[in-house]
């Protein structure tokens, strides 16, 4: 969530950015209306408050010096009426005003270039540069079914569309990933931690996936209350909902916590099933394993103090980017502009990994810095010289396993269809 002070303080330089956000000018404008009308009314009451403190100290003089208190007395009260009737229409403004920015994203900082969508994004640098086929390469599905290690029939058999089943090999690399990325970021520094994969609806609006993104999560039935509900209690009915990330559990550990100073910076990384709906993406990505309901990711976070977030983005950059090395994956790096950011960034560079059946870069990893978005959201803060100021979060892929698997499929297949391994996987099989 953004600062309402910035809002209310320098409104057309933040209506310029979120304009840069697709934020419609129809909604700016209400927006201002309601901060506008709310800083008003909001002076207005402290105007009252401070007449009522005032005027209070006046009583003793009063009495004192013989005087008749009647007077002073009505207009005490008739302020009083005024300050409770005025104080239930400021909280209603400032609770309408709370709701309009719970659904404004964050602002891009610095770095973001400005543009309209992924066209207007720009390249970093490329690393490691794409083999030359003397054949033309296979797309990853045709290679996985000719050897049999992904059946995309039996995942819609057992689920629906988007569900797949990994079998042999293909299971096998899979899991070999996942230890060879939590290995790898366990020593550039990153704690691992197991979490749930299902969490509460506060939990979610913490990190900005609600309320805006509702339609794109998998909501849980209400059974788990019941489960939990002592005898003769009546289940508390709190929504609950499978994660699309664990950028949700892991950055929500410290939800509501004021961190010391000397603790920070907080590194994690996990690996979880990750679960979308993906709305709004029909027709993309309908074959193979690019876009899926249910998949698995290595995921780095870290909670910094607002000085080291730039430091720290790059540090999980070089993270995710150094596990494409080892694998032998070409790649690159590529600016997000301000049209294309997720909903809580401020900056985010995606990590893109070749592959020579598409003919393209496709995205693996986003490593973004949120700022003190979430933090304010989800009540992070760090204690430094006796005051408490929010942390920067910071959270990216490192990796989508299953896109990692369609890379490697694809950069180490041979002519007569089989796929090598890598070296570095080796050990894990």
């Amino acid at each position: 969530m953004i600062d309402i002070k910035l809002l209310l303080n320098d409104f057309d330089t933040i209506s310029k950015q979120l304009q840069s956000r697709k934020v419609d000018i129809f909604t700016l404008q209400k927006l201002k209306d309601t901060a506008f009308i709310y800083k008003s009314k909001k002076q207005e009451l402290e105007t009252l408050q401070a007449h009522q403190n005032k005027t209070s100290k006046l009583f003793g003089e009063y009495k004192k010096e013989g005087k008749n208190i009647d007077e002073l007395k009505n207009n005490l009260e008739e302020n009083k009426e005024n300050i409770v009737s005025l104080d239930k229409e400021v909280l209603t403004l400032e609770n309408t005003l709370q709701e309009f920015l719970f659904g404004i994203p964050n602002l891009p900082d610095k770095h973001t270039p400005i543009g309209n969508d992924e066209n207007d994004n720009v390249e970093i640098k490329k690393i490691l540069t794409p083999k030359k086929f003397d054949f033309i390469p296979k797309q990853h599905w045709e290679l996985a079914q000719n050897n049999h290690w992904i059946d995309f029939e039996a995942g819609v058999k057992l689920a629906k569309s988007r569900f797949s089943v990994l079998r042999g090999m293909g299971a096998r690399i899979n899991r070999a990933l996942i230890n060879f990325m939590l290995d790898y970021n366990q020593q550039a520094g990153f704690e691992m931690v197991v979490t749930p994969v299902i969490v509460n609806k506060n939990m979610l609006f913490g990190t900005g996936q609600l309320p805006k993104f509702e339609e794109d999560m998998f909501k849980v039935s209400g059974d788990l209350e019941e489960i939990d509900s002592r005898p003769g209690e009546k289940p508390k009915g709190h929504d609950l909902y499978l994660i699309s990330t664990s950028e949700i559990t892991l950055t929500n550990l410290y939800n509501d916590t004021i961190i010391p100073i000397e603790e920070l910076p907080i590194m994690l990384t996990a690996q979880t099933p990750c679960f979308r709906k993906e709305a709004g993406s029909a027709r993309r990505d309908t074959r193979g394993m690019i876009r899926q309901h249910q998949f698995d990711k290595v995921e780095l976070v870290a909670l910094t103090h607002p000085n080291k977030s730039e430091e720290m983005q790059q540090k999980m950059l070089q993270t995710a980017s150094g596990i494409l090395c080892e694998l032998g994956l070409p790649h690159r790096w590529m600016q997000l502009c301000s049209g294309d950011l997720g909903f809580s960034a401020s900056n985010t560079v995606d990590i893109e990994v070749w592959l020579p059946g598409q003919n393209c870069y496709r995205e693996i990893s986003s490593v973004s810095n949120t700022q003190d978005f979430q933090a304010r959201r989800a009540k992070i803060r760090f204690k430094e010289d006796k005051k408490n100021s929010l942390v920067h979060t910071l959270n990216g892929s490192s990796l989508a396993v299953g896109r990692t698997l369609v890379a490697i499929m694809e950069n180490y297949q041979t002519q007569n269809g089989e796929i090598q391994i890598p070296e570095v996987l080796k050990k894990y099989l």
